[in-house]
């Protein structure tokens, strides 16, 4: 399969679909997941077109991968959670509805488990704002090494 760049996150890295964004680079985008899992569950986009993990550059991998660490950092911090779940699927068999690669960054909590991906419908606008200021104050007092 080949990648479509009139995906819904190819529309958003372009600027023609809004978004809530937490953290952006010269590699990846950070942005609020709308249909959240758990409260400040972020998606971590390569700027890079590739489907997922079959056709990801290399290096664009491991871009990504250090980027998916410092938001994981930041969402444990800012959300005083008890752990983080990654997710990344591959493929419609795999999970994958936006074939675009990108990864799942959700802050867990002992004895509270992970929502169901639009189970609630679209999450409020505002609280995703709040939530992605919480997450953008502890990567300031944190910031990344260089």
């Amino acid at each position: 399969m080949s990648y479509d760049p009139q995906n819904i996150f190819a529309k958003i890295l372009r600027g023609e679909v809004p978004s809530v964004k937490v953290f952006e680079d010269e590699s990846v985008i950070a942005i609020m997941d709308v249909f959240p899992q758990a409260n400040g569950h972020v998606l971590v986009i390569p700027k890079a077109a590739s489907r997922n993990l079959f056709d990801i550059a290399p290096h664009e991998l491991s871009a990504l991968i250090l980027r998916v660490q410092i938001i994981a950092k930041a969402a444990k911090q800012a959300f005083q959670a008890d752990g983080i779940t990654l997710s990344q699927f591959n493929e419609s068999a795999g999970g994958q509805s936006v074939f675009h690669t990108h990864f799942h960054v959700m802050p867990r909590f002992n004895g509270i488990a992970l929502g169901a991906h639009g189970g609630s419908g679209i999450a409020d606008l505002e609280v995703l704002k709040t939530q992605a200021e919480q997450i953008k104050a502890a990567l300031s007092a944190n910031p990344p090494a260089a």
